[in-house]
């Protein structure tokens, strides 16, 4: 077992200077640790097979989640079930940073809508 490092962690940069950390990544789990800058926002979709929980560290997500606006700060979570129309953005005034955790991973199981 080998402890984690955000740091030392797989990057990736994704939609506008949004940045993820593979805390976790294997064929039935994936732990990701997210920034997302100020304005920033993920297009909407959903997941045929993956469940995800979005988990607040800092700043505020704002998650529309089948139609609803749900508002999460640090230390909420919210679980999104598959096949669920979902969106992240950060409509704050801070960074964004969060933990989404999918069951399988949801990396190549995206559908836009």
């Amino acid at each position: 077992m080998n402890i984690i490092d955000k740091h030392s962690a797989d990057h990736y940069t994704w939609g506008n200077n949004c940045d993820g950390w593979h805390l976790v990544k294997s064929n039935a789990l994936s732990v990701i640790q997210e920034h997302v800058p100020v304005g920033g926002a993920e297009v909407k979709h959903y997941h045929k097979h993956a469940e995800q929980f979005f988990f607040v560290l800092s700043g505020c997500a704002t998650i529309e989640l089948d139609g609803q606006i749900h508002q999460l700060t640090a230390q909420q979570g919210l679980h999104v079930s598959a096949g669920r129309v979902h969106q992240l953005s950060n409509q704050g005034t801070e960074p964004l940073h969060f933990i989404v955790t999918s069951t399988p991973p949801s990396h190549g199981d995206r559908e836009e809508v």
